[in-house]
């Protein structure tokens, strides 16, 4: 098998949920916004176009199913999807809920407020909620 090492930055600023056939999904350690990362467990991966177009489809197949489980789990006004890398290159993408009236809506939700801690119970529920969509 071919070693994959997640950022540490990545590793840090979010918790596992799933290992899906290509990625690892995460979910981000910020209550402010239901947000689940995807992480191709494939080494020194930059941009989408890095992956053989097989696994190309592969992820978008992913981003797609996250993405379903994410609004069924949230019942989110809207999601936002994207595969920035401006701070941490390793290809990742991120799959945020959004709802009208959140902290940052309608603009981006970088950087607009610190990180807020899940209330407990609540990441465990959001997790099981999402895993239970994706079948996992």
């Amino acid at each position: 098998m071919i070693q994959f090492d997640l950022n540490p930055r990545l590793e840090g600023d979010s918790l596992p949920v799933a290992d899906l056939a290509l990625c690892a999904l995460r979910l981000m350690k910020d209550a402010n916004y239901p947000w689940l990362l995807l992480i191709p467990r494939q080494p020194d991966l930059i941009e989408i176009l890095d992956l053989a177009p097989a696994d190309r489809l592969v992820l978008m197949e992913e981003i797609a199913a996250a993405a379903e489980a994410l609004k069924g789990a949230t019942g989110c006004d809207k999601l936002n999807i994207a595969a920035l890398g401006n701070q941490v290159s390793q290809l990742h993408v991120h799959v945020i809920a959004r709802f009208q009236g959140d902290a940052a809506w309608p603009d981006p939700v970088w950087g607009r407020e610190p990180p807020a801690a899940y209330a407990d119970g609540d990441r465990e529920r959001l997790v099981a909620a999402v895993r239970e969509r994706l079948g996992c």
